[in-house]
């Protein structure tokens, strides 16, 4: 089986994304402090997604999320970066506005091609 890809367009209102640097630091008694990466893959990305329509595409893009079930990775390119691997572990119920929908993802970028099947 070849890994998904996340097609669907996220609402730019309500959605925001966070970069994580890791770092080793070495704080020494005089106020020196010393940093250098930590590993190969030290960006990360998380995603708070929003995205908004109607029953169709909302219900499309839940069955999209249930079926990887948290564990199983797919493609997506996030704005202004290449195209990566991503998981999804929580994701909002949608709610209801008159014939549209809104609900809200949380993609968080992994580097495990183990899930990637």
């Amino acid at each position: 089986m070849t890994t998904q890809t996340f097609t669907w367009v996220p609402t730019v209102a309500g959605s925001s994304g966070d970069a994580m640097l890791l770092v080793r630091k070495a704080q020494f008694g005089d106020g020196y402090a010393q940093r250098a990466p930590d590993g190969l893959n030290n960006r990360s990305s998380s995603y708070n997604l929003t995205f908004i329509g109607d029953a169709t595409k909302i219900s499309a893009i839940m069955a999209f999320l249930d079926a990887r079930a948290g564990g199983e990775a797919f493609y997506w390119t996030p704005l202004l970066r290449p195209q990566s691997l991503f998981t999804c572990e929580k994701y909002s119920e949608p709610t209801k506005d008159g014939n549209v929908y809104t609900m809200t993802a949380q993609f968080d970028q992994t580097f495990d091609t183990t899930s990637a099947t």
